[in-house]
C-alpha cells in the first residue's frame, strides 16, 4: 500500500461521519492484538485547550528524555500531523504500512469502523510498534464513547476548559457535556483539570469522587504573567521556575497551569521531569493556527476558533495585542456551528471581512455569511475562489 492508497482507504469511509461507540473500536484493536495496552498514556478531553495542553505535555516529556507519542486532530497542513513521537509526525512510508496491517481486520468487520476509528486504531498500532514511553492521546468527540476511551488506564486525565459545542451528539446543557467528557476518568486515576464553568466543575469533582481518583484544579490566581507580547510570553506558576512559550494570549497560560498540574501529577508517579525540561519543553512547544502569527508587515494571525470559546479567546488577543488597529477578518465557518454567536463577537473587533467558504459538505454558504455580516459598520466581500 502507498501513502496515497492509505490516505484514499481511510477518507473512504469519511461519509459514515461521526458514530459514537466503542464496539467497533474494540473489535478493530482485538483483532489487531489489543497492542494499546501495552502503552503509558495522558488522556484529554475538553471543548477548548486539548491541542495546547497537548502540545506543551509532549513537548516537555520529550525534553525529560522520553520517547512521546502523541495523537491529535484535525490537522493543519498534512495528515500526517496527528500522529507524532518526539515532535515528529509520522512518515508516509510508515503510515502506510500501518493502515496496510489496519485495513484487512477493518474490511473483515460487518458494522465497518468510521474514518476516526481507522485513524486511532493506525495511531495505537504505530506508537506500540515504536516503543513509545508514553501518548498524549487526544479525545476526537467528547470522552465517553470516544474511539480512544478504548484504554484502560492512564497516569493522567486532563480535562480542560468546556463549554457548548458539538451539541447534537453530547447534549444541550454544559453539565451533561461536562459529563460525556469527565466519562475518561478511569478508576483511581489522577485528574488535573481547567476551572470551568461552575456546573462543569461540579460534574468532574462527582466523577472522579465516584472513580476514587483525586483532582488537581489549575489555579489561575497563581499565574504570574512576566512578559507578553507577539514574540510570546513568559510567566511563573506557583513556586516554579520562569517559564517561555510563544503560545499567545491569557487563556493560554490558563491551558499552561493545566499542564503543569499534569506534570505534577506524573512527578508524583515517578516519571522525571526536571525544571529544565519544563523550561525547555514549553519554549520549543509550537501549536500551528492558535492566534499564530505568521506575518509581521502587516500583522497577520492565523487562528482555528471554530466555537464561541474559542472566538471569544481569539477577540481577546486581537484587543490585548493589536490595540486601535483597524482588523480585516478573513474568515470560513460550518452551518452546524454557532456561527451568528461567533459573527457577533468577531464584528465587535473586525471592521472588515472577507468571506470564504471552507471546502466541507457542512460548510456555511459563503453569500449567506456574507449578508449576516453585512451593515453600515462593517465593509464585506466574498473571496473569488
Amino acid at each position: 500500500m502507498t501513502y496515497e492508497e492509505a490516505l484514499d482507504y481511510i477518507s473512504s469511509v469519511a461519509w459514515q461521519g461521526s458514530r459514537p461507540g466503542l464496539e467497533r473500536i474494540a473489535a478493530l484493536m482485538n483483532g489487531l492484538g489489543n497492542v494499546q495496552n501495552d502503552l503509558k498514556y495522558i488522556h484529554i478531553a475538553g471543548t477548548n485547550g486539548k491541542g495546547s495542553v497537548s502540545a506543551l505535555l509532549s513537548s516537555v516529556l520529550t525534553a525529560a528524555g522520553y520517547r512521546t507519542g502523541l495523537f491529535t486532530s484535525p490537522f493543519i497542513t498534512r495528515f500526517n500531523e496527528r500522529m507524532q513521537i518526539n515532535g515528529v509526525p509520522i512518515s508516509d512510508e510508515s503510515l502506510a504500512e500501518v493502515v496496510e496491517q489496519v485495513r484487512p481486520v477493518a474490511d473483515t468487520m460487518e458494522d465497518k469502523p468510521t474514518e476516526f476509528e481507522l485513524i486511532t486504531a493506525a495511531g495505537f498500532l504505530w506508537f506500540a510498534r515504536e516503543a513509545c514511553d508514553i501518548v498524549v492521546l487526544e479525545t476526537g468527540l467528547g470522552g465517553r464513547l470516544d474511539a480512544t476511551n478504548l484504554i484502560q488506564q492512564d497516569e493522567c486525565a486532563v480535562i480542560t476548559n468546556i463549554g457548548l459545542d458539538h451539541t447534537e451528539y453530547l447534549g444541550d446543557t454544559v453539565a451533561q457535556i461536562a459529563w460525556e467528557k469527565a466519562c475518561i476518568i478511569k478508576p483511581g486515576a489522577p485528574v488535573a483539570a481547567y476551572d470551568s464553568d461552575p456546573e462543569a466543575m461540579a460534574v468532574l469533582r462527582d466523577m472522579t469522587e465516584q472513580q476514587g481518583g483525586s483532582l488537581s484544579v489549575a489555579s489561575f490566581g497563581d499565574i504570574v504573567s512576566l512578559s507578553d507580547s507577539l514574540d510570546g510570553q513568559s510567566f511563573r506558576y506557583k513556586n516554579g521556575p520562569v517559564l517561555t512559550m510563544q503560545l499567545l494570549g491569557a487563556h493560554q497560560l490558563r491551558n499552561a497551569a493545566v499542564a503543569l498540574e499534569a506534570v505534577e501529577i506524573l512527578r508524583r508517579r515517578g516519571w522525571n521531569i526536571s525544571d529544565a525540561s519544563l523550561e525547555a519543553g514549553f519554549a520549543a512547544t509550537r501549536w500551528p493556527a492558535r492566534f499564530e502569527v505568521v506575518g509581521r508587515d502587516p500583522v497577520v494571525i492565523v487562528d482555528g476558533a471554530h466555537n464561541p470559546q474559542g472566538v471569544e479567546a481569539l477577540c481577546d488577543g486581537i484587543r490585548h495585542y493589536l490595540p486601535g488597529q483597524r482588523i480585516v477578518c478573513l474568515v470560513g465557518v460550518l452551518a452546524d456551528k454557532d456561527w451568528r454567536k461567533m459573527m457577533d463577537m468577531l464584528k465587535e473587533v473586525a471592521v472588515d471581512f472577507v468571506v470564504v467558504q471552507p471546502d466541507s459538505p457542512r460548510a456555511l454558504r459563503d453569500t449567506e455569511l456574507a449578508a449576516y455580516l453585512s451593515d453600515r459598520d462593517h465593509w464585506v466581500a466574498v473571496a473569488d475562489t
